[in-house]
């Protein structure tokens, strides 16, 4: 509960103020009068008990009390505006019947957050979702068991299919934490231990296992293991290595102490992830539906990516259709 006097719309433009130093321009980011804004300000400075901002400098400036504020401002605020933007999908209240399927890479984070803003618009509808591998997606597509599919990208056009690029999700080489010294190459630590392959009816594993061909470089066969997570988890300790996705990885979070993330030592190659469409359906839903699912991508899973592993900027990154 807020405390009272303090408002959402306070906050904000206590915000506004403290990134300009200016009432007059608080006031045109915020499309209040300037009255209003000192009027805001006053109100928060009171219900605190404390000075925010040094009105006696041009342009004004935070009090320290203000600085350590504005950090727990700015991050209530950010949350807010995640919330709110994750909840305004497209409006869906016309529909009768969706059934959708999604990549199990985002099974931990982005399509809990992306159904419970489905089930805000689909008042009257009768609503089908499947998680599975990109494979068997893509085989429910074809066999019209599905409406729309969030999965890896094959390359291939398929009749009756439409497809709405999402995401860049580049190959990446994890291993046991420590193995790699920081700075070195990690190719001549590989032979140390085995490579983790996905399993051989995976889509990821038959992309990693043409790639390793073109480049000449096929470890021994000893290890398939079907399970993101499970392969994740022997490498976490020390079984192996593997190569994976920043989507792959990001998903194994609990093993991430115990882990080493390294740009993959071959040629660079990624794999790319769509949301396909039945030819069937107005292009209106899979289209607005491509645009929410990029946002979610892109807060949740490329901002932490890229935050915790710079070299992946512009790499991993959203695919515009």
């Amino acid at each position: 509960m807020l405390i009272k006097g303090v408002t959402i719309r306070g906050l904000e433009v206590f915000e506004a103020l403290a990134a300009s130093g200016s009432v007059a321009q608080a006031a045109e980011a915020t499309g209040l009068s300037q009255p209003a804004v000192s009027q805001q300000i006053k109100n928060l400075e009171n219900a605190l008990g404390a000075d925010l901002v040094d009105h006696t400098k041009r342009p004004m400036q935070l009090t320290p009390a203000g600085r350590a504020y504005l950090a727990r401002t700015s991050a209530v605020l950010t949350q807010l505006r995640l919330a709110h933007s994750e909840l305004a999908v497209m409006d869906l209240t016309h529909l009768t019947q969706l059934s959708l399927g999604i990549i199990d890479d985002f099974d931990n984070d982005l399509t809990p957050r992306l159904v419970t803003g489905l089930a805000e618009s689909m008042t009257r509808c009768q609503f089908r979702l499947t998680t599975a591998p990109s494979h068997e997606i893509t085989a429910a597509l074809r066999d019209r068991e599905l409406h729309l599919g969030v999965t890896a990208s094959t390359g291939e056009v398929y009749d009756g299919i439409t497809e709405y690029p999402l995401a860049r999700d580049p190959f990446i080489l994890v291993t046991p934490a420590g193995l790699v010294p920081d700075g070195a190459d990690p190719r001549p630590v590989l032979n140390d231990l085995p490579m983790l392959r996905y399993g051989r009816d995976q889509l990821i594993s038959r992309q990693i296992e043409a790639h390793l061909k073109k480049v000449d470089f096929v470890p021994p066969n000893r290890f398939e293991i079907a399970s993101n997570p499970s392969l994740i988890a022997m490498v976490s300790r020390g079984i192996g290595w593997a190569i994976t996705t920043p989507l792959g990885f990001l998903r194994a979070a609990r093993f991430h102490e115990k882990l080493d993330a390294h740009p993959l030592p071959l040629a660079p190659f990624a794999r790319n992830i769509s949301l396909l469409a039945s030819a069937d359906w107005a292009d209106t839903v899979p289209r607005d539906m491509a645009e929410t699912l990029r946002r979610l991508i892109d807060q949740h899973m490329i901002s932490p990516g890229i935050e915790r592993f710079p070299w992946l900027r512009g790499e991993f990154r959203i695919l515009e259709n």
